[in-house]
């Protein structure tokens, strides 16, 4: 019997679309969803017999486990509650998007682990997991309304190419599958990057959408310097930062992306591509530090979610921050360790910035002094 297809694009309501789709897998049915990357067929993680039935339509054998699409980064972490520092900065990171993360999911814990036996032996064989947060506004809508995750996977059969739009979905398992909906083409019309993510380190195992010289990027410790104009104090700790760093790690500051390491500064209040003060310059140099091609940049919603550290001059930014990103409090933190703000040099001498400079290279000295990365 062919699938109900249903044209996303055409609805007079996109939610009556999802309600749908939702009803369609609570009945236990296998459901085609548009993602950015290419279409997929989902069944919930709760129904044993329908993800037997997925397994069955893709030919999974034994080992070859099916991932899982969960609503949130956050949510991550009932499936693997001992993620590393490297697995949380991805997700962060690459959701939602078109990256799967392969991680350990042995934690006692772990949502896993209340999964019937068979979805557990289906996508988790080896104990570990492979999840992603889809970036399609469809394939979260739906995943906000079921109970439990989805096991969701490419819309084709092993061996065959990956539909990139809802007729291909159909011609490959359509007499298998209960509902299509087809938002037309899928937008990278290629395969998510699939992440195997340890520790300290991470290993591609399928080639995707994101390179792997973009994970490596993404996957570096990125510590944020937040003032208000981004013209003196931010961009100063900012070059200081990458002098002390790249002298503890024994290389050049160009070099410290090679190492692992990012470092930038924005301004809450900040326009984009002005100078540093004329004064902030100065002081840099006669510390040897080259300011002259800084650009304010405003602090912005992908800085704050990038950013491991945050580091802000007076408490008022990092309220600031904290009101419209309050996700990211546990990452904000005051540069004086005492809880006093960053002395403000703007208008003044450049002995004015000479003391605001000596102060922010004692605060830094003690901050930077224990980080691990």
């Amino acid at each position: 019997m062919p699938p109900e297809v249903i044209d996303v694009r055409k609805a007079d309501d996109v939610r009556d679309v999802v309600h749908r789709a939702v009803q369609a897998l609570v009945e236990g049915k296998l459901v085609v969803v548009p993602t950015e990357t290419v279409y997929g067929v989902g069944a919930l993680a709760l129904d044993e017999q329908a993800v037997a039935r997925l397994s069955a339509v893709k030919d999974r054998r034994g080992g070859h486990p099916l991932p899982i699409a969960i609503r949130s980064g956050e949510e991550a972490l009932d499936y693997a509650p001992d993620m590393s520092p490297l697995f949380r900065r991805l997700a962060r990171r690459c959701w939602p998007g078109p990256v799967t993360l392969v991680v350990d999911n042995s934690h006692p814990e772990s949502l896993i682990t209340r999964l019937p036996r068979e979805v557990r032996q289906a996508v988790s064989p080896h104990q570990t997991v492979g999840l992603r947060v889809p970036g399609h506004q469809i394939a979260l809508d739906i995943l906000q309304m079921v109970a439990g995750p989805l096991v969701l996977t490419s819309a084709n059969r092993r061996g065959q190419p990956e539909a990139k739009n809802a007729q291909e979905a159909i011609d490959a398992i359509g007499d298998d599958v209960a509902l299509v909906l087809d938002d037309g083409p899928s937008r990278f019309g290629q395969p998510s990057s699939v992440v195997r993510v340890r520790q300290q380190n991470f290993e591609v195992l399928r080639s995707g959408v994101v390179p792997e010289k973009t994970l490596k990027r993404l996957a570096c410790t990125m510590i944020l310097f937040v003032c208000t104009g981004n013209t003196c104090r931010s961009p100063m700790a900012e070059l200081l930062a990458r002098d002390l760093l790249a002298r503890r790690l024994g290389c050049s500051p160009a070099e410290l992306e090679d190492r692992g390491v990012v470092v930038r500064s924005a301004g809450v209040a900040a326009g984009m591509g002005s100078r540093a003060s004329d004064e902030a310059v100065e002081v840099m140099a006669q510390r040897g530090l080259d300011l002259t091609g800084h650009e304010t940049h405003p602090l912005t919603e992908p800085l704050v979610r990038h950013a491991d550290l945050i580091f802000t001059m007076t408490q008022s930014h990092r309220q600031t921050i904290i009101a419209q990103w309050p996700e990211a409090a546990g990452r904000t933190h005051l540069l004086c360790r005492d809880g006093s703000d960053v002395l403000d040099p703007i208008g003044g001498t450049t002995e004015c910035y000479e003391s605001c400079a000596a102060q922010l290279r004692g605060e830094l000295d003690a901050r930077l002094e224990n980080l691990t990365f």
